[in-house]
């Protein structure tokens, strides 16, 4: 392994751990949770789970410090994504040092971050911090963001305001101000069976949603020409994709069912519910009542299935001045991909982003961080903790 500081080297074994837990969102995350919550007792530091309706799940909140006004919290994800159908050259869940890179499923998005912090609980527990650090851990952000709204209620009730909000995704180290929202979207069209041979007597399914596929194509096509449009992202305009299908059971039937799912990712100044708006009128105007004309039990059924709000930029936000300050970074800049950042800022707080790795390592296969970047954020969190101390 190339030469690393002793601050970093603990980060890093705090990393392995942590990606040995296989918190792939479909999974429980609770095993997790309950190591984190471990660390913290033996440190005296008290913890609060916040868990999901079926409690195989859980979120985590802890203050280190005094309970004041004006902490900071440090949030982020337990989960990951799948590394199914990905060719993996490494066990994804164990991490590996390559010519100073760190592979594993979730060293770039985003445990890296997490073990930074946890790696420094010695440090972080000894210091005379002035104002609190909070900790706010979340689950299934990597699947609509679903955990963190129990959090951020948990967190605004019970704690005293924080002056600001540190997403750790991974952005280099750098200063993020906004990011798109999204809205994941399930399409389910029912069609009429009948031998494909005879297509008058039935609708597939399947054929119809690659009509409406290509109706979506045509509105996300229409979004990058027409807009809105701002530079600070890319692409610099909202998007729609389909990344999910599923329908048909033989090749000689026409199919009766087929589900897609799609999303939407608007800037902030960009409304989701207009894309949504076209999209049901053109299904309900041009194409329920050619497939019901066959049969009127020809369906198009469209329902969000998730949504999370866009980062808007704050110039010069209590979160911004303070990452500012600790990076030196003063460069304006957004993020296409979403996060948990836009559900803070819409409870009232001050949001950025600002985490280490690279988000173009986020969901690949041989996924890694370089021990730069841990470098990096080890000596940003030390530093926060230096000024919550003075």
């Amino acid at each position: 392994m190339v030469s690393i500081s002793p601050n970093a080297a603990r980060s890093i074994a705090m990393l392995e751990k942590l990606v040995s837990f296989d918190t792939v969102s479909r999974n429980s995350n609770l095993a997790f949770i309950e190591f984190v919550i471990r660390l913290l007792r033996d440190r005296g530091v008290e913890s609060r789970m916040v868990h999901n309706d079926d409690r195989t799940k859980a979120n985590l909140l802890a203050t280190i410090g005094p309970r004041v006004e004006g902490g900071v919290v440090l949030s982020g994800h337990t989960d990951v994504v799948p590394v199914d159908d990905q060719e993996w050259l490494t066990n994804p869940f164990s991490v590996v040092e390559r010519d100073g890179l760190l592979y594993g499923r979730g060293t770039a998005d985003m445990k890296s971050f997490l073990a930074i912090i946890l790696g420094a609980l010695d440090r972080l527990t000894a210091a005379a911090l002035k104002t609190p650090i909070h900790l706010a851990f979340s689950y299934d952000e990597e699947v609509g963001c679903l955990g963190a709204p129990s959090l951020i209620r948990l967190l605004n009730r019970e704690l005293p305001r924080p002056r600001a909000v540190i997403v750790g995704e991974p952005t280099e180290m750098k200063v993020v101000s906004a990011h798109k929202g999204i809205t994941g979207v399930r399409t389910i069209v029912t069609g009429h069976e009948a031998h494909s041979s005879q297509i008058h007597r039935g609708v597939s399914a399947v054929m119809v949603a690659a009509e409406l596929i290509q109706f979506l194509q045509s509105l996300s096509a229409e979004a990058a020409d027409r807009g809105p449009h701002n530079q600070l992202f890319e692409p610099p305009h909202s998007t729609i994709t389909v990344n999910v299908i599923e329908g048909g059971t033989a090749l000689n039937i026409m199919a009766r069912h087929c589900t897609f799912h799609w999303d939407i990712r608007v800037l902030p100044d960009d409304n989701p519910d207009r894309y949504m708006d076209r999209f049901k009128d053109y299904c309900r105007d041009v194409v329920l009542p050619r497939m019901r004309r066959i049969s009127p039990s020809c369906d198009i059924e469209t329902a969000p299935r998730a949504a999370t709000p866009p980062l808007k930029p704050e110039s010069n936000s209590e979160a911004e001045r303070l990452c500012r300050m600790l990076t030196g970074d003063n460069v304006t800049r957004a993020v296409s991909f979403a996060a948990e950042a836009g559900q803070f800022q819409e409870s009232g707080l001050s949001v950025v982003i600002c985490g280490p790795g690279s988000i173009s390592q986020a969901h690949q296969p041989n996924e890694y961080i370089s021990v730069a970047q841990i470098e990096a954020g080890t000596r940003f969190l030390h530093d926060l903790v230096g000024h919550l101390a003075r």
